[in-house]
């Protein structure tokens, strides 16, 4: 019997899995919060994987005054969260089960969307947008937007590839039944990624799926936590090959199940994110870590065949790896974070072989780029590299475009857009566009004002729309020139502020960002925070 998504008044339908070890802090917020969620939800799981820091005693307490609440304690901890959601689910009573991490919340709504979703279309799993909340900041971003951009229904998941980009199983609610007639658990114990697991074991059984653009999720993200979530805890290289291992599990499932479109795309996500998201840390970890990478993943991908490679050769991951595959050792790893960022920058050299060929270097000449000579210009690699000289009077951003293997000639580079964005609050300063003139024969110049004293204190993202005169157009972020003074902190008169305080500086993905504090109390403050961390 499926309920009348209608119903003002539904019945108890949800039974919320909240799982937590030694997260006193926030466990309550999350088992409130799925509380809240109204009388569709009947039943609250809290499964404590036995907890130490009084995590229990507090949901215990909780559990007095509400009737919808269980607590489940675990004899033994499993050193993971595939277990603990196992003992929710075999715990759990009613039609439909939801997954909440003790340190994160259901935003208001959430149950009610997913739950008139899966009644109304018949569906055995629905799926809603969750967004990473950034900690203490408060700033979202959106996970794997496109694929909630509307409601959709799909009868089987292979009519939406891209569903293996999304590999939380927190965003989603089940049919109950569905889980149990299909066996489909996490992995026990302390295994990483399980939910990469668990993912692929729900999409290889092809249930109905609706997906809803409504938020069904906020995934807190601590990045100063003094213990990292296991997302977050990249910089141990078993945290890699935990990593691996669960994407190869992944793709087996799907293949062994006959999903073979998902499994493909299971491998061109592993390609995309994985290795991307990777590769673009690589220059802050150690020589042995490096070298340890280096060669577990150069493993991996020799698991790849002639097909995996075919599909979109120019996309940034296919060609990191080719670039893993080809050297022995590492190398390039300042192209490769610049190649890995979002969008990606191919920055120069830009070689050819003797017979005219793009190439990746004259070190790696088997890494061809002949693809580059036919895409389209709003998905090249673009490199702009970006400049700002703060003056008393004014500020002038000076930017460079690459050539690249004759596409821009050949598109003709006409204007810049430029747009600053707060990375506190999201709003942009969208300041002035400029044209771009000839240089060189290799390059295009433009220079553009900059009002400081508008853009005001904060931090500040520097976005650019290139725009083309054959009608095309590319978002890039700037690419941040280093050396001789260029990244210095200067102090510059104001006439709204008085004096302002201007920080270029480089992103961890090489981009152009700006710090900028107004006022003698803004400047002051810049100062005590220096001299605190010195002192510390």
């Amino acid at each position: 019997m499926h309920p009348d998504p209608r119903d003002p008044n539904p019945t108890p339908q949800v039974g919320v899995v909240v799982i937590g070890y030694n997260d006193a802090d926030h466990v309550v917020d999350a088992v409130r919060s799925a509380l809240d969620q109204g009388a569709a939800v009947g039943e609250v799981v809290a499964v404590d994987d036995c907890s130490t820091d009084g995590s229990g005693e507090l949901l215990a307490r909780l559990a007095a005054g509400e009737p919808r609440l269980r607590v489940v304690r675990r004899g033994v901890n499993s050193g993971g969260c595939g277990s603990p959601r196992n003992t929710g689910i075999d715990a759990v009573t009613m039609p439909y089960v939801m997954f909440l991490d003790s340190d994160d919340v259901l935003p208001p709504g959430a149950v009610d969307a997913l739950l008139a979703a899966a009644s109304g279309a018949r569906a055995e799993v629905a799926s809603g947008l969750c967004v990473r909340r950034e900690l203490p900041s408060g700033r979202d971003q959106p996970w794997q937007a496109p694929l909630y951009a509307a409601h959709t229904v799909l009868a089987r998941p292979s009519q939406r590839p891209r569903l293996v980009h999304d590999t939380l199983c927190v965003n989603k609610l089940y049919r109950t039944a569905f889980l149990r007639e299909h066996g489909i658990r996490f992995p026990e114990g302390r295994f990483l990624y399980e939910d990469f697991v668990f993912t692929a074991r729900v999409l290889a059984a092809a249930p109905r799926i609706a997906l809803v653009p409504d938020r069904v999720y906020v995934w807190h993200v601590r990045r100063s936590a003094e213990q990292l979530s296991l997302s977050l805890d990249r910089g141990r290289i078993d945290n890699w090959k935990a990593r691996t291992e669960a994407c190869a599990l992944a793709y087996d499932i799907l293949l062994s199940a006959g999903q073979k479109e998902l499994a493909r795309a299971a491998r061109a996500k592993f390609l995309d994110h994985e290795v991307r998201m990777y590769a673009h840390e690589l220059g802050l970890r150690d020589a042995h870590y490096q070298r340890a990478w280096w060669a577990h993943t150069r493993e991996y991908l020799a698991r790849y065949d002639a097909a995996d490679w075919e599909l979109n050769p120019t996309a940034p991951g296919r060609l990191l790896a080719r670039v893993v595959l080809e050297s022995a050792e590492p190398c390039d790893l300042p192209r490769l974070k610049e190649l890995a960022s979002r969008p990606a920058r191919l920055l120069p050299p830009y070689a050819r072989t003797p017979d005219g060929t793009p190439v990746w270097s004259a070190d790696l000449p088997q890494v061809a780029l002949t693809p580059f000579l036919t895409r389209p210009t709003r998905v090249l690699p673009l490199t702009v590299d970006a400049e700002l000289r703060p003056r008393a009077r004014d500020a002038r951003l000076c930017l460079r475009l690459h050539e690249l293997y004759g596409r821009m000639a050949e598109a003709g580079p006409r204007e810049v857009e430029v747009e600053w964005q707060s990375r506190e609050d999201g709003r942009t300063d969208r300041r002035a566009t400029t044209t771009f003139t000839p240089s060189s024969a290799d390059d295009w110049s433009a220079e553009v004002p900059v009002d400081l004293g508008a853009l005001g204190a904060g931090t500040w993202d520097l976005r650019l729309t290139v725009h083309f005169a054959d009608g095309a157009s590319r978002e890039v972020t700037a690419h941040a020139l280093a050396g001789a003074g260029r990244l210095r902190r200067r102090a510059v008169p104001s006439a709204r502020h008085g004096v302002l305080l201007v920080q270029p500086y480089a992103t961890h993905s090489g981009a152009l960002a700006l710090r900028v504090a107004t006022g003698v109390r803004g400047v002051m403050g810049v100062a005590r925070g220096r001299l605190r961390r010195l002192l510390h």
